[in-house]
């Protein structure tokens, strides 16, 4: 199939859920040709590879920060970035801010939730999100808007497994307020199980770009 009968038919998959492309290890002529049909949210996982491709493309592409993002490089991308989807720990939650004060903007951000039982996946506790919701962030991270949650399942074929991470990560999500409704899972691998589960924020690259699906 081509990329964009690709995207014609995630989106008949998705339906209620924006589509983040994920541009990891993708080349610029086929990253042109997403976003010459009409797709604009844009997500890498690795800063340098951010940067270089911003330069390469269009302005209006709006990236998302969607790896693990060391504190030492946020003053990288805190100019421009649209939304940083990996946020796991406080330090990172204090630097943010603190970049987002002298760019002047407040950074959009999702609280990274650990909802797989893979020892490299990085993330808050379920508990510990919720420590952050109900406190008085607002107040002491002034330059972040927190837009919702994001988490990985398992990469695994048990599916019971799978919609099992989901539902614990969407009870999370369906406590929030309406301003924080952002719930970013399912990848290439397991997107149609997160709409199933409530997901309105899919990232997705494989599916996107391989020619040969």
């Amino acid at each position: 199939m081509s990329i964009q009968s690709n995207i014609k038919h995630i989106k008949s998959c998705i339906k209620h859920a924006e589509l983040v492309v994920v541009t990891k290890h993708q080349n610029l002529k086929d990253i042109q040709e997403v976003y010459h049909l009409g797709e604009k949210n844009f997500g890498e996982n690795r800063v340098t590879d951010l940067l270089y491709k911003k330069e390469q493309l269009p302005n209006d592409i709006k990236w998302h920060m969607i790896g693990h993002l060391q504190t030492n490089k946020v003053k990288m991308i805190a100019s421009f970035i649209h939304m940083i989807q990996s946020v796991d720990s406080l330090k990172l939650l204090h630097v943010i801010n603190k970049n987002g004060e002298k760019n002047n903007r407040k950074i959009n951000c999702l609280i990274q939730v650990k909802i797989a039982e893979e020892e490299t996946k990085y993330g808050f506790s379920i508990k510990d999100a919720k420590k952050i919701f109900q406190s008085n962030y607002k107040e002491e991270y002034k330059n972040i808007n927190i837009k919702g949650v994001m988490g990985m399942a398992s990469f695994t074929n048990n599916i019971q497994q799978i919609k099992k991470e989901f539902r614990i990560i969407k009870e999370l999500s369906n406590t929030l307020n309406s301003n924080q409704k952002i719930l970013s899972i399912g990848m290439s691998n397991d997107y149609r199980i997160a709409c199933e589960e409530g997901s309105n924020m899919i990232r997705i690259g494989t599916s996107v770009f391989d020619k040969n699906l």
